[in-house]
């Protein structure tokens, strides 16, 4: 999955479209620390499920 977001694009999103990209970007990168062998897969869970937490995001 790749996220990327143009900053004319930026602009346009609303604050819950930009906070959705900012999730999908943070979930890339714990997947990407997991895939890596950095974390491990109950370290991924725990942040993955605090970050749907914190930012209320429905996934």
């Amino acid at each position: 999955m790749d996220v990327n977001i143009e900053n004319s694009s930026w602009d346009n999103l609303t604050y819950a479209e930009k906070n959705k990209q900012l999730f999908l970007k943070q979930k890339q990168t714990l997947e990407m620390f997991l895939e890596r062998g950095a974390i491990s897969k109950a370290q991924h869970d725990k942040s993955l499920h605090d970050l749907i937490e914190k930012m209320r995001i429905e996934v």
